[in-house]
Order: structure tokens, then sequence, then C-alpha cells
């Protein structure tokens, strides 16, 4: 088996394919894993109030995670 360089391990989304929520979604219905309308409304949310990636993903562990 071909080991993966060190490059590879850290590239970014702009040096790769980037799916969409749509495609993403059609992809993951193919496993059975789909949006429940809380996650779908949390979205539309994070989309209306312009949030980057980081605000994003700290609002997710803000709701999902455990606290600590």
């Amino acid at each position: 088996m071909k080991k993966r360089s060190a490059s590879n391990r850290n590239r970014t989304a702009t040096s790769g394919v980037v799916l969409g929520r749509e495609r993403f979604a059609r992809i993951s219905a193919v496993e059975g894993i789909a949006l429940t309308p809380a996650m779908l409304a949390d979205l539309e949310r994070f989309d209306r109030e312009g949030l980057s990636a980081t605000e994003r993903r700290r609002a997710i562990r803000a709701r999902f995670a455990p606290a600590r």
C-alpha cells in the first residue's frame, strides 16, 4: 500500500474538490443519513447571519458538545 505524504494530509479545501450542501445531502442519503429539521433551521440561520466557518463550528459545538 502506498504511503501518504505529509503534504497530502495537510491539503486545504482550495486544493481539492469541494462539495456543495445539496450534493453532500444526496451522497449522505445513500448512507441513510439526513439532517433533522432543527439542523436545517440552524444552517439557514447561519446563512442569514453570514457566519464564517469558524463561527459555524463554534455554534455547532456549543449546541451538541457535552459541557466540560
